[in-house]
């Protein structure tokens, strides 16, 4: 996913080395896309590894652990839901004029944050109410 920021959709002009959907709104969709997605996903490995890998006391799975997860998961679906918008904007600028084959694969590209909201919100309601609006 992250190869994409140097080959970019679309390819680079020969003659200058700058990509050919540069001055398009799509590009820059898609560039900024795929920088939140590099930086959330590696701050949500990197929570999560210190998460596994810490030394806590027992204090610490009252409110220390808990909000780490909390911010860990807040990531992890940030970094999702970036990279579905990154590749779609890809899909959108190499595909233009394609509407049929765009809205399938838009579609399919959805399933993954669809997926994963259900899965991930229980347990991200129970950790806020029990770090964040207990006493």
């Amino acid at each position: 996913m992250f190869a994409a920021a140097f080959t970019v959709p679309g390819g680079k002009n020969q003659d200058s080395g700058i990509p050919i959907f540069l001055q398009g709104k799509i590009f820059n969709v898609f560039i900024i896309a795929d920088a939140i997605s590099l930086f959330t996903s590696a701050t949500s490995v990197i929570l999560f590894i210190g998460i596994l890998t810490g030394s806590f006391a027992e204090n610490d799975f009252l409110k220390s652990v808990p909000l780490k997860l909390l911010f860990a998961l807040v990531m992890l679906f940030f970094s999702v839901v970036s990279m579905m918008v990154a590749f779609c904007a890809s899909l959108a600028m190499l595909l233009k004029g394609h509407q049929g084959v765009i809205v399938t694969a838009m579609s399919f590209a959805s399933i993954p944050v669809i997926i994963l909201v259900p899965l991930q919100l229980r347990l991200f309601i129970e950790i806020f109410k029990s770090t964040v609006l207990s006493k």
